[in-house]
């Protein structure tokens, strides 16, 4: 990764020029005082404050939650861009989507050898207990987040897929919200793409997943409660898609259906958008002390009564591990050559690669296959002795448990610090909806690393947000 020397930066390329997307940004920002710009980044602060937009920390003496630092300088991307990457994620999920179908029916991959075994059904995300089910329209990933990162002009790279319960799209409806507020006048001299039509889109696909034969379907979000690091974002996104909100107490099952508690009486619910983790959904099944999920609802899945957004058992196209043979899962199933790379990476599991990650341990990044948000991870470069030689026991001890990857130079954006504007390091989750059409709203959330060179931006680790402009005017570079 490096640090901001030796990035591609977005406004400027390599050199002074400012490249052609930033250009009309860049005139109207060196328009502005230094005073200016803090002015509005207090108004913003001021403004995510009073929506109550915080997530949680763990691990802080119990449980603190924080405001997630907002940057009022955008990112900005050309539609050229854009189109790639949109190409690019929708034939990730359409291909991740189909190695979930497979993996718990067919299992052609593993009959093919494409992919061993053991790490399949020896992955502890993997549920055994789901084989044989196949939801609705054959879609396990209904909403999917894609991290991205850039290292130069025309190459971006896959870092990780979130097919489980990714968040975080919250923050990019509301980063817009604020924007629009705060700067009116950009908005009306930049033609930039509008974001705030993906609740409808969202609640689009959600209803898509109904079971066979309903015609209107009951959605709800069920939440783990107040106190998950994403609540906000649940009770924003059931607020914004105008359904009901809950938590497993609120829910039964009855006869094999799922029923709602109402002050009318019971309401059969046919689509639900987890925010809970698997092993939490049924204490019947999984964890039997679990107090967020729902006594049966594995059953009335079985049964059909019910669909599941996301579907159970998509852990396994989460792990990192996996993560390596993506690109072989868009040739096999689709018959295509994959649009976007994944970032090299170093399976641990194999002798050559773990005794070359060993000896370049400062080099690397090493990360947990179940591992997100930042943690159980090891950045090389930043480490102490102390933690590389932590880190070296582990992967020793259990070296399936990791992969590792070369230290990206990832690109920087200009962001507004303490000492004015600087560079620092982004990356980009765009966020694909699978329902009767795959979608994906031109934007994203844009993560960045606050710290002058940082490479870590998750929100639990020091990271803020950025808004993400994809434009309606194409400025893109040839070559993308």
């Amino acid at each position: 990764m490096g640090g901001s020397n030796a990035s591609f930066d977005e406004m400027h390329g390599r050199g002074s020029k400012i490249r052609p997307s930033y250009q009309e940004y860049a005139k109207w920002l060196h328009s502005l005082s230094v005073e200016t710009l803090e002015q509005r980044n207090k108004q913003a602060d001021l403004i995510f404050r009073r929506l109550g937009i915080t997530f949680n920390v763990y691990g802080a003496d119990g449980g603190v939650e924080r405001l997630i630092p907002f940057d009022v300088v955008p990112r900005i991307l050309s539609r050229s861009e854009w189109d790639f990457l949109a190409r690019g994620v929708r034939q990730r999920v359409t291909a991740l989507n189909a190695f979930l179908r497979d993996i718990y029916n067919g299992q052609e991959i593993l009959r093919a050898g494409i992919l061993p075994e053991e790490m399949v059904l020896s992955n502890s995300a993997f549920i055994p207990e789901l084989l044989g089910l196949t939801p609705a329209r054959g879609i396990y990933a209904h909403v999917s987040g894609i991290d991205l990162v850039r290292v130069d002009e025309e190459t971006f790279y896959v870092l990780e897929d979130n097919v489980r319960v990714p968040s975080g799209v919250s923050y990019m409806l509301e980063n817009r919200q604020v924007m629009m507020r705060l700067f009116p006048d950009l908005f009306s001299r930049m033609r930039v793409a509008p974001v705030s039509h993906y609740p409808e889109l969202l609640l689009q696909t959600l209803r898509s997943a109904a079971p066979r034969g309903v015609q209107s379907p009951r959605v709800v979000v069920l939440t783990p409660g107040q106190f998950n690091s994403a609540y906000f974002e649940h009770a924003f996104l059931a607020q914004e898609m105008g359904i009901d909100l809950v938590e497993g107490q609120d829910l039964f099952v009855e006869d094999g259906k799922v029923y709602m508690r109402t002050t009318k009486g019971p309401r059969q619910v046919d689509v639900i958008y987890r925010r809970v983790d698997d092993e939490f959904i049924d204490p019947l099944v999984f964890k039997s002390g679990s107090l967020l999920g729902v006594p049966g609802l594995l059953t009335a899945y079985r049964l059909g009564t019910v669909s599941f957004c996301n579907g159970l058992g998509n852990g396994i196209a989460d792990d990192k591990a996996i993560y390596a043979y993506v690109p072989e899962f868009i040739r096999f199933y689709l018959g295509e050559k994959p649009i976007l790379k994944n970032a090299p990476t170093y399976q641990l599991r194999n002798r050559k690669d773990r005794d070359f990650v060993l000896k370049n341990l400062k080099e690397l990044v090493v990360k947990e296959v179940h591992g997100s948000g930042g943690y159980g991870m090891l950045v090389g470069p930043a480490a102490t002795q102390k933690e590389l030689e932590t880190f070296r026991d582990k992967i020793k001890a259990r070296p399936e448990n990791f992969i590792a990857q070369p230290t990206l130079a990832l690109s920087t954006c200009p962001t507004f610090v303490a000492q004015g504007i600087a560079p620092r390091h982004v990356d980009l989750r765009p966020y694909v909806l699978c329902g009767e059409r795959v979608e994906v709203v031109p934007g994203g959330l844009t993560r960045v690393a606050l710290t002058e060179g940082s490479l870590v931006v998750n929100s639990s680790q020091g990271g803020g947000t950025k808004d993400t402009w994809i434009l309606e005017d194409d400025h893109a570079q040839p070559g993308c």
